[in-house]
C-alpha cells in the first residue's frame, strides 16, 4: 500500500482533529464534511481497500464498526440516527486508498445517497 495522507495522520505528520484512538482505530473528523458530523474511522493496519481485508482482518472490521457506534453514543446522536459508509474503490466513491468508514450524522440522510 502506497503512503497516504491517512498513514501520515497516523505517524502525527500532518495534523488532524482526532476525535477517537485506541491501539487498532483512529477517527478523526472529515476536513470536507458532507454532514454536520462527519468522522473518518480508520485502522491503524494499513489496508487499502476493503477488498484487501481477509479473514483473519475480521476483528479488526468489527472494531472499526464499534469504534463508531461508540462515538456515536457518546457524542449523543446515536438515537436519533446516524450512516456508516464503506466506499470502496474509484467507482465505490473511495478516493483515499486506506480502508475507512465514513460515520455521518446531524442531518435527515436520505436514501439512495447517490
Amino acid at each position: 500500500m502506497s503512503d497516504t495522507i491517512f498513514s501520515k495522520i497516523i505517524r502525527r505528520e500532518i495534523p488532524a482533529d482526532i476525535v477517537y484512538e485506541d491501539d487498532e482505530v483512529l477517527a478523526f473528523r472529515d476536513l470536507n464534511p458532507q454532514a454536520a458530523v462527519h468522522v473518518l474511522f480508520i485502522p491503524k493496519k494499513p489496508l487499502a481497500t476493503l477488498n484487501d481485508a481477509v479473514a483473519d482482518d475480521a476483528e479488526l472490521l468489527g472494531k472499526l464498526l464499534l469504534a463508531a457506534a461508540s462515538y456515536a453514543k457518546s457524542e449523543g446522536f446515536a438515537e436519533q440516527g446516524y450512516r456508516t459508509v464503506i466506499n470502496c474503490n474509484e467507482d465505490g466513491g473511495q478516493t483515499v486508498f486506506h480502508l475507512h468508514v465514513h460515520l455521518l450524522a446531524g442531518r435527515r440522510l436520505h436514501w439512495p445517497p447517490g
